[in-house]
């Protein structure tokens, strides 16, 4: 018998959002998709606040330990005080449940087929610790990881975009709901809620398979192509962004963690009125580990990292990087599709070199050159 449907009522939600909320009982496992600016990591931590409101335990999980920062503090401002609620990443929860010891495998994941027979061994035991998961971007996640959750949690929601994917080890829509179990729900957000006209039209150009989403009714300026003659160059005009804009959010997207380290020794020197922040994934601790970004300022992050996250301004600051890769790869597609769907307000693509990308090439009145 399922428990009906309470939603704490919040006013940062759209109806179409509140409406996919109700649509979700405190029971069972579902899967919830959506494009780009749909309110997909919002609506997760409203999901994970109601189903903690139950009294059992419920963990916010992503892949993305940057993501999950996200996510906290969204959490923050949503969770009512004693509320057993946190954000987590999955590798995290899978070490808390089956120790540090868990049986790793060279994709740097889990063996799943020795922790499910692990899980499976005490499924149908009532224990309250036993918490519910709601996963963001589960796309990222590897099929199993759910068959294991179907094991090991109380309930699993999943939020998630297949057109979206940028790992190796990912899931389709499908994949994920059979993993979860027959009587999975599949419930869908439309609407975009983050960019504007222009920028998502850009990002359809990108955009491989699914269903065409609503374009937004808010308009701004056209995307920007920009040559850059050199990582000066590129610094300078990442510097008069930040002071033109002293309140906007600037994301600086890279494919090269070299590339992010230069860019930042010299940012840091550029006289910013914020302190750049860079995101690192290697770094255990710290400034490169551990960033508000819910401050203005310049924020450096691989394009590994950026899934989930949104800033006013994006500056993709080496797309001649994939100068090399088929421009209709849909690995290259599906990375371009996340990165433009980032920016809210302005998108520059940035590339240097003697000959424009071929991915760039015919995006005439999708974007300008400057």
């Amino acid at each position: 018998m399922s428990i009906a449907n309470t939603p704490v009522l919040h006013p940062d939600l759209t109806p179409a959002q509140r409406d996919c909320l109700d649509a979700l009982p405190l029971t069972g496992n579902h899967v919830v998709s959506g494009p780009p600016g749909s309110g997909k990591s919002l609506l997760a931590a409203h999901r994970a606040v109601h189903l903690a409101l139950t009294g059992r335990p419920t963990l916010l999980l992503s892949r993305s330990n940057l993501l999950r920062q996200v996510l906290r503090d969204i959490l923050v401002g949503l969770a009512v005080p004693g509320t057993p609620v946190e954000a987590s990443t999955a590798h995290l929860w899978v070490y808390s449940r089956f120790g540090r010891d868990a049986p790793r495998t060279e994709d740097g994941w889990f063996d799943w087929t020795a922790l499910i027979h692990r899980a499976a061994a005490t499924s149908g035991r009532i224990d309250p610790a036993t918490p519910h998961l709601v996963v963001d971007e589960g796309q990222d996640l590897p099929p199993g990881l759910y068959q294991l959750a179907r094991l090991a949690a109380a309930s699993v929601t999943v939020f998630a975009d297949e057109c979206q994917r940028l790992t190796e080890t990912n899931s389709t829509l499908t994949e994920i709901a059979d993993a979860l179990g027959r009587s999975t729900g599949r419930v869908e957000i439309a609407g975009n809620h983050r960019n504007t006209r222009e920028i998502a039209s850009l990002a359809e150009h990108f955009r491989t398979g699914g269903n065409l989403p609503d374009i937004p009714f808010r308009s701004g300026a056209l995307p920007v192509i920009r040559h850059y003659g050199g990582i000066g160059v590129l610094v300078d005009d990442i510097a008069v962004m930040a002071a033109r804009q002293p309140r906007h959010r600037i994301g600086v997207i890279v494919n090269s963690l070299r590339l992010a380290a230069d860019l930042m020794r010299r940012l840091e020197r550029a006289g910013l009125a914020q302190e750049p922040q860079m995101y690192s994934s290697a770094a255990s601790a710290g400034r490169y580990r551990d960033l508000d970004l819910t401050r203005p300022g310049v924020v450096l992050v691989h394009r590994a990292s950026a899934k989930g996250l949104d800033f006013d301004t994006v500056v993709i600051a080496d797309a001649e990087s994939d100068s090399g890769t088929d421009p209709t790869s849909a690995t290259l597609r599906m990375a371009y599709y996340v990165m433009i769907t980032r920016a809210r307000e302005r998108l520059v693509v940035g590339w240097q070199g003697s000959r424009l990308p071929r991915h760039l090439e015919g995006l005439d009145g999708w974007v300008r050159t400057g």
